[in-house]
């Protein structure tokens, strides 16, 4: 029998837990939701809050020492969604949850995955590198750290620099109307695109407006 239930654990801002809810919401679906969260301090909480659903905090201790797998147990949930979990997922619950449990990673697996590829880290590496294309991968959590199931692969182009000024200001929840203002006074050139440097350097508008943020 299906519970309906859908967990997402995370661990900072939870956007990406908040997009999961909303999305499902404006479905018209009659999911019910459980944040759990490993960081006291974490803004998912808020969105919890905001969203009018259920969360829970709990210690490391608790993760390894089977607490976190009973509370699991009583909700029987259909799915599981890590999205920004920043801990190594116990081996008992991928266990009795096998292919329930899925990973957001933001970026093309194989690549830019492993120790310490998270979040904007994983962001800077891919700018770094200068890819053509990255993405996201949606893949199933298993047994042997490093190894994907893949459930669904999702490519971009890199951000251009309107993008990038976006989607900073959205991880650092500027006011929208703020942000897409200064993203429309950057260069808008598609067959010659800027960098975000390169574009500041390039107007006098922009930098002004950037110093009095």
């Amino acid at each position: 029998m299906n519970s309906n239930q859908i967990i997402i654990f995370a661990s900072g801002s939870g956007s990406n837990a908040e997009n999961i809810v909303n999305y499902f919401s404006n479905k018209r679906s009659n999911y019910k939701w459980l944040i759990c969260t490993n960081n006291p301090k974490a803004r998912v909480i808020e969105r919890a809050k905001k969203l009018q659903i259920d969360y829970k905090i709990f210690t490391k201790d608790e993760l390894y020492n089977g607490s976190i797998l009973n509370c699991i147990n009583s909700l029987n949930p259909e799915l599981i969604i890590l999205a920004g979990f920043l801990l190594k997922f116990p081996i008992e619950i991928i266990n009795v949850y096998n292919k329930k449990i899925i990973n957001i990673h933001p970026a093309l697996l194989p690549k830019y995955g492993g120790k310490g590829m998270y979040g904007m880290n994983v962001h800077k590496a891919i700018i770094k590198n200068k890819e053509v294309v990255s993405g996201i991968t949606i893949h199933y959590v298993n047994k042997k750290y490093g190894e994907h199931r893949v459930a669904v692969i999702i490519t971009f182009g890199t951000l251009a620099s309107r993008a990038v000024v976006r989607d900073i200001g959205r991880v650092l929840e500027m006011p929208y109307a703020d942000v897409d203002k200064l993203a429309k006074l950057i260069p808008y050139n598609p067959s010659q695109p800027l960098t975000l440097k390169e574009s500041i350097k390039s107007d006098k508008n922009l930098q002004i407006s950037i110093q009095l943020i």
